[in-house]
């Protein structure tokens, strides 16, 4: 039996019309040209684990600013998405509306790379173009 870690995204729908805030941080649009069909599979058949990433624009952005693979190592990933998924969990538990589900994402298995490599992408992908912090790192390119 498969598990899956299955993050769908909203934004567009629920928050289309906000008002923008000034920062000094470098923050991202979501391009209106972005594919329509932006969903991605990343799985790690050897331990039947699988992310699904259903976000319009979260390919054109990794395609622009994603790190290439084994720029990072595993254990830093690791670290920062243990850190961002409780973050993500935490705003989904207080009803955000921008955190649909929570992710089920367990500190004691090992997911592999491309799982950890991918999720990594997504949540600094998400925090830089929402504005939001998920944890006590801070999401750069």
């Amino acid at each position: 039996m498969k598990n899956f870690i299955y993050i769908p995204f909203l934004f567009q729908i629920f928050f289309g019309c906000t008002t923008s805030k000034t920062s000094s941080e470098k923050t991202f649009s979501k391009d209106e040209k972005a594919i329509k069909n932006d969903t991605i599979r990343i799985a790690n058949e050897e331990i039947e684990y699988e992310v699904i990433i259903i976000d319009s624009g979260f390919n054109s952005w990794f395609a622009s600013y994603g790190k290439p693979r084994n720029y990072y190592s595993q254990s830093y990933l690791e670290a920062r998405n243990r850190d961002w998924v409780l973050g993500w969990n935490n705003k989904f538990i207080q009803g955000n509306r921008l955190f649909d589900m929570s992710i089920d994402y367990q500190n004691s298995i090992n997911y592999g790379y491309e799982v950890n490599y991918m999720l990594f992408n997504y949540l600094t992908y998400f925090q830089l173009t929402n504005n939001i912090r998920l944890g006590g790192f801070a999401p750069r390119i």
